[in-house]
């Protein structure tokens, strides 16, 4: 059963009255080469054996026809989390850097610290697509504790989301997955 909804194509939201020319650049950019993607996962209990989240991450975004070229398990610092973002958004084979972790109230969660002064641009859409659809679809009123961001780093598109296997597999196929050519695109422009 798993297997078969990782296996499902990411559904674009879909909505009465999406102007041309976003349904023409939408396509236009899924028809393009797959993206690079390096996965960031953050967290200081998880390790390699028991990173679920970063391994479903890894998953969706392959079956999507897209590609990881880095992956990385790093503890809850925020200097090394944000040395690690600024590393990945230099490196040629990286399109988006995709985190997971780090986005909660605890006093060690400093994910969205460490990235937040990166961004160049901050797409809040994100976030509040995120929370919006979380609320509806997995925690209620839960979702006003996620402080999912994405922004820009030089011309990088940088994602951090929580580290639940559910929140990975929402922000993924339901927000993310489905613009992340046409993010890429925008970015490329």
């Amino acid at each position: 059963m798993e297997y078969q909804r990782l296996m499902r194509p990411a559904r674009p939201a879909t909505f009465v009255g999406m102007s041309e020319s976003t349904a023409s650049h939408r396509s236009d950019a899924n028809a393009r080469k797959p993206v690079n993607c390096a996965v960031l996962t953050v967290s200081d209990s998880r390790t390699e054996a028991t990173d679920e989240s970063g391994n479903l991450m890894c998953r969706l975004i392959e079956a999507e026809g897209h590609v990881v070229t880095n992956r990385a398990l790093l503890k809850n610092d925020e200097l090394a989390v944000r040395e690690r973002v600024q590393l990945l958004a230099g490196r040629a084979d990286v399109d988006a850097v995709l985190i997971t972790g780090g986005t909660g109230l605890g006093s060690r969660d400093r994910t969205v610290e460490a990235v937040r002064p990166l961004f160049e641009k901050e797409l809040p859409g994100f976030g509040e697509i995120f929370r919006m659809v979380s609320f509806n679809e997995q925690v209620g009123t839960a979702a006003i504790l996620s402080r999912a961001v994405a922004g820009s780093v030089n011309g990088k598109l940088i994602v951090s989301m929580p580290g639940s296997k559910a929140a990975v597999e929402l922000a993924l196929t339901r927000v993310l997955l489905p613009e992340l050519g046409h993010a890429i695109r925008e970015l490329r422009r």
